[in-house]
């Protein structure tokens, strides 16, 4: 079946498109529905099945034929190491961790927060957490004790498992003592502690609270699956609220396990035994979608990369993990491949390796400029295929899928065309449905398919108030964009990064594409300032690709005369400003709230999830010789 013929016959039976689905997945009692909605607009999937994740994504593959295939490809560039994992010893030292966690209490229900690099004992802690019925949070490794603390007040975690340390480009940044400083600020207090010691820097354990890894599994059968309802919450995800306070996002097992082994081979065109790389961590939604979870409930083989896209040793990394594993499918940010162009810009080092596994490339996570796609495609070779989605979607909400025949066009510009069980919508701020074309709120009719978020952990309140309440019937996504007569989305910056110039609503989206398309520009984001006669104006900052070798003066100009020539006057583009770096999460996306926060003099909090802090302070003094923040 072709995606039109795919998204029709979900339309014309939600309920029987999903069952469908649902058959792919080992069930211990079968769903007799899909669509639970009798809390509407509460809506939850397959809620009166029984079944297992980590059996999906373990057991069955075991006793099915593929125990010896590799499970885990482990790549560390920062630390010289390689290993492979089978599937039959992965589901030997997931059982071995499980049983010695449920031999200290830990219970079906029981949360347990995980504060792990990248490494195989991360995906291990989650599948073992997942076998016993327990519901596992996973923080990403090295955040700043407070944050910590912040999630594990809000998930009362029976336990914690956690590494020694985490290893960064020239250098170790120690977990133990952050972990320690957040038990110490935490009101709720974990039971007992599992540490992984990492060679690099080993931590010293709290008696009677820190048990050590391995001794910790001396002696302890091992655990067999505990099946649970099909809205039982596999993992909570914390995702930054814009009150400060950390949002839990919910994920609920059976919807989970359906839409991942779903679309793995929809989406991304993957058949069981293909080795599949997403180069992310498994600290955010992409890691445990599609470093974990998917990968293993379809039958591939993951990798677990503890690297970075330059430096680690070079801007050829991503391509020697290619020709080394065969490679069928790569996901990772556009910020990654901006920064490999960034250095490497003719593609000097592309040409080094055997790139003959690569099918498809895939983007996600920030606004894929059109200059950095035909770059990836002239490099590469294969469909570079831009797809959107959330921490609270859990997978792609538009896409070009690379699985259902013959693939629809991609085009430059667009993260695709909505993926089965998506209705996806533009709409004014008057809650009336715009034509194509026109700039809008994205949003999504409910119910929202299986493996979204049903709820807020412990705030339905603040789910509705957060997702539903603006736009009754629909999830508002709070990203900004427009649709195309064909269909396909066009996503042009988060809904709070439209800007007002003189009363026309324009895209910050529209003039990165315009900037990042001169020859020059690395990498761009533009913000939106205060002024007092527009009330605001677009203010620009380039990052220029090494060994560019220009005039910062004269590349502004050309920049401001391009916005010109392409925007339009209207988009009154007269500012721009080069600087060395953009700040950015560590999932790569860039900070423009807190960027328009300085220049504008609002009171700002160092975002939890940033790169590197020092970085706003090189942003603060380029904002200086510009006049901002205006005294």
């Amino acid at each position: 079946m072709t995606y039109r013929d795919t998204y029709a016959a979900w339309q014309a039976d939600p309920e029987g498109f999903w069952m469908k689905a649902a058959e792919a997945i080992d069930w211990k009692r079968k769903p007799t529905r899909a669509l639970f909605d009798e809390n509407a607009p509460i809506h939850e999937w397959f809620s009166d099945g029984l079944v297992n994740t980590c059996y999906n994504a373990l057991d069955r593959h075991v006793a099915g034929g593929r125990a010896e295939q590799t499970a885990i490809i482990y790549d560390s560039p920062l630390t010289g190491t390689k290993a492979r994992i089978s599937y039959a010893e992965l589901l030997d030292r997931v059982s071995r961790l499980a049983g010695a966690l449920a031999a200290r209490g830990v219970r079906k229900g029981d949360r347990v927060v995980i504060y792990m690099p990248m490494v195989p004992e991360a995906l291990v802690a989650m599948l073992a957490v997942a076998r016993i019925g327990a519901i596992h949070s996973v923080v990403f490794g090295g955040f700043a004790a407070n944050e910590l603390a912040a999630r594990i007040d809000d998930a009362a975690p029976r336990a914690v498992i956690a590494a020694s340390c985490g290893i960064e480009p020239g250098r170790i940044v120690p977990y133990k003592p952050l972990l320690d400083g957040a038990i110490d600020l935490a009101s709720h207090k974990p039971e007992f502690c599992v540490i992984f010691q990492r060679e690099q820097q080993p931590a010293d354990l709290v008696a009677g609270r820190d048990l050590d890894w391995h001794d910790m599994q001396q002696g302890v059968a091992p655990a067999d699956c505990v099946p649970v309802e099909g809205n039982h919450p596999v993992y909570i995800l914390y995702t930054s609220g814009t009150t400060g306070q950390p949002k839990g996002v919910i994920r609920a097992t059976g919807g989970h396990l359906v839409a991942l082994n779903w679309s793995m081979k929809a989406i991304y065109g993957m058949e069981p035994g293909d080795v599949y790389w997403a180069a992310s961590d498994v600290g955010w939604v992409v890691g445990h979608s599609y470093i974990c979870y998917g990968p293993l409930i379809h039958g591939n083989t993951t990798l677990v990369f503890e690297g970075k896209p330059v430096g680690t040793p070079d801007a050829g990394t991503f391509w020697r993990m290619i020709e080394e594993h065969r490679i069928k499918a790569l996901f990772t940010a556009p910020t990654a491949f901006r920064a490999i162009k960034r250095e490497d810009p003719a593609g000097e080092l592309v040409k080094k390796y055997d790139l003959s596994s690569l099918r498809t490339l895939f983007l996600a996570g920030e606004r894929s400029d059109p200059d950095t796609i035909q770059w990836a495609q002239e490099q590469l070779g294969v469909p570079v295929i831009d797809h959107w989605w959330q921490t609270e979607t859990g997978w792609a909400i538009t896409a070009i899928p690379a699985g259902l025949g013959r693939m629809p066009p991609v085009r430059i510009g667009s993260p695709g065309l909505p993926m089965p069980g998506y209705d996806v919508r533009v709409m004014g701020e008057d809650g009336h449905e715009l034509a194509p074309g026109e700039l809008g709120a994205i949003v999504i009719r409910l119910p929202l398919p299986p493996g979204t978020l049903p709820n807020l952990w412990n705030a339905e309140e603040r789910y509705r108030k957060s997702y539903l309440e603006h736009f009754p019937g629909f999830y508002e996504t709070g990203d900004a964009g427009y649709v195309d007569e064909d269909g396909y989305l066009y996503i042009m910056a988060r809904t709070d990064d439209v800007i007002n110039v003189a009363g026309h609503r324009l895209s910050t989206g529209a003039m990165e594409e315009v900037l990042a398309s001169h020859p020059d520009v690395a990498e761009c984001a533009v913000i939106g300032v205060a002024d007092p006669l527009k009330g605001q104006v677009p203010l620009g900052f380039l990052c220029l690709n090494s060994g560019a070798g220009r005039d910062t003066g004269e590349v502004i100009g050309e920049v401001v005369a391009m916005v010109r020539e392409q925007i339009g006057p209207v988009a009154a583009f007269k500012l721009a400003v080069v600087v060395e770096r953009l700040p950015k999460t560590r999932s790569g996306k860039i900070l423009r709230g807190t960027m328009a926060a300085i220049a504008d003099g609002r009171d700002w909090k160092m975002p939890a999830t940033i790169d590197d802090p020092a970085i706003l302070e090189e942003i603060s003094a380029a904002l200086e010789t510009l006049g901002y923040p205006a005294s």
